[in-house]
């Protein structure tokens, strides 16, 4: 993946002043665009396209300094409209793009190279499931986006599910794995940043199509999952070993993402305080 990675920056390097499609990005890669986006950003930090503005802001600069006119750097790197460009480009270095020429203030950011970086040998233990089409089957409400700690608003989400909807989700249960997960999906940002919210449900994996007013459903096509046990401090071990999944794992598998909702379950262990089991359930297939 890291060389596809590398052929992408390439690719983009050398159409920076075409209208770059992501569509056709994903075709160099040859991975979904889903999948190329969610992996690009867990090991850049940054979205495709934010990665691509950078860039062009970037050369519009070195092109500024040179002493092309404002005009003529704008429609050269996609922009429609001279105010367009400048407040994109005061946005991104904090001065105007007439500053440029005029004092030689100026602001760069290089070309993303992607490489290999060991880790200390730690390995991710992970199974393959095929599973049938199935629901996800409870309670959800739109929840603050949170990459660390604990979601007070998945913890009051918790605390408002009756013991009706407990019942109810117990007798539809009928699928691997028998537990209270917890399913996160519909993100204002796609995932790729804290921020906006997310839709999170709180139920239980039924292949029943019967489900009353008192639970949400979730409809998942039969597929292929990637599900990744971890054991350890609670939520700090779920959450790194999501993190490792996107940006160690992906990169060098022979699966892809795929976009559906992906989910995970804890349980907690009586004896130690804020120590768990948990199991993370990611949608893929085979490349």
């Amino acid at each position: 993946m890291l060389k596809q990675l590398n052929q992408v920056v390439d690719y983009i390097e050398d159409h920076l002043t075409d209208n770059l499609s992501l569509e056709k990005i994903s075709q160099i890669a040859g991975v979904s665009d889903y999948h190329l986006r969610t992996v690009f950003f867990h090991l850049s930090g940054l979205t495709l396209s934010e990665y691509i503005k950078n860039r062009r802001l970037s050369e519009a600069n070195k092109d500024l300094l040179q002493g092309a006119k404002v005009t003529d750097v704008a429609f050269k790197y996609g922009y429609q409209s001279i105010d367009g460009f400048t407040r994109a480009f005061k946005s991104w270095s904090g001065f105007l793009p007439s500053e440029v020429a005029r004092t030689g203030v100026s602001k760069a950011f290089p070309k993303l190279t992607f490489i290999i970086t060991v880790k200390g040998g730690v390995s991710m233990d992970f199974r393959i499931v095929e599973k049938p089409a199935f629901n996800f089957v409870g309670v959800s409400k739109r929840v603050p986006m949170q990459f660390e700690g604990v979601n007070q608003e998945i913890v009051k989400l918790a605390q408002s599910i009756t013991e009706e909807q407990r019942r109810e989700m117990r007798a539809l249960q009928n699928i691997e794995p028998y537990e209270i997960v917890n399913v996160s999906y519909d993100a204002d940002a796609k995932f790729l940043k804290e921020e906006g919210e997310l839709t999170h449900l709180i139920g239980v994996l039924t292949t029943a199509e019967e489900v009353s007013y008192r639970l949400d459903k979730v409809p998942v096509a039969a597929g292929t999952w990637a599900v990744f046990p971890n054991e350890g401090p609670f939520p700090a071990t779920l959450q790194n070993t999501m993190a490792r999944i996107y940006s160690e794992w992906l990169p060098a598998a022979d699966y892809e993402l795929v976009d559906a909702p992906s989910f995970s379950f804890t349980k907690l262990n009586e004896e130690k305080p804020d120590y768990a089991y948990s199991e993370i359930w990611i949608p893929v297939r085979k490349k």
